[in-house]
């Protein structure tokens, strides 16, 4: 099976740790993660647009799958050199943010991001940084 993402979510999924905007939002977003961090061989395809995260964003929160994260995803593909239509693996995927990028470049590319200031993405990056694994969700 595939996990189709949004290119901001790559860095989302790295300091992901059981928190977010609903129950649903949080089952489904470990559901991937988990996957991800204990099968990484596991195919990513990346898109424009709503993806397996945003299927589980709750109908009643004012949607943001559609609107300004567009430019996140553009700035977050172009620093990791990546293209929306590539299908590559997630334990590459890692590898590409290992050597591209640093803690550092969360605050820079997420200004925007209520999730941001927790500080969890940018030590997802200095985990992958210095070859340390991702936590399983919880610890």
């Amino acid at each position: 099976m595939t996990i189709r993402l949004r290119g901001h979510h790559l860095l989302c999924l790295l300091g992901y740790r059981g928190m977010g905007y609903s129950d649903d939002f949080c089952t489904n977003m470990t559901a991937i993660y988990e996957r991800l961090r204990t099968q990484p061989h596991t195919l990513v395809e990346l898109i424009t647009g709503p993806d397996d995260v945003c299927q589980a964003y709750p109908p009643d929160k004012a949607n943001h799958c559609e609107g300004t994260v567009y430019g996140l995803d553009e700035a977050v593909l172009a620093k990791l050199g990546l293209t929306a239509g590539l299908k590559e693996s997630w334990e590459s995927l890692c590898s590409r943010v290992a050597a591209s990028m640093v803690p550092e470049d969360i605050s820079r590319l997420c200004t925007s991001c209520p999730w941001e200031k927790y500080g969890v993405c940018a030590e997802g990056v200095g985990l992958l940084a210095s070859g340390q694994p991702l936590p399983k969700v919880g610890t």
